[in-house]
């Protein structure tokens, strides 16, 4: 499995189009064949943050979504609204399970 981690900085006042552009990209991302979770979230610390969390079976299905016509799109749009550099790590991971409560 393919993890990656992405924190975005956005501009304050840019805040609003980067979410609606995010709802659109985690609506396409999830139908793709190998993708098995792909979401985002506004950073609780700060409000100008947002962090991506995406899980691919493996680094076929990553490629693929690399090379996608939608991230590409997505791409051009959302990183004129960054207020500095992204930082994007991705791990392989050879097993996952829940941790109960």
């Amino acid at each position: 499995m393919i993890v990656i981690h992405a924190v975005f900085p956005i501009e304050p006042e840019e805040m609003d189009t980067a979410l609606e552009l995010t709802e659109e990209m985690i609506e396409q991302s999830n139908r793709e064949e190998g993708v098995i979770d792909y979401r985002a979230a506004k950073d609780v610390g700060d409000e100008n943050v947002l962090r991506f969390f995406e899980q691919y079976e493996d680094a076929e299905a990553f490629e693929s979504h690399a090379t996608s016509d939608h991230l590409q799109a997505f791409s051009s749009a959302f990183m004129p609204l960054l207020s500095g550099e992204p930082h994007i790590e991705r791990f392989a991971v050879d097993s996952a399970s829940e941790v109960e409560i």
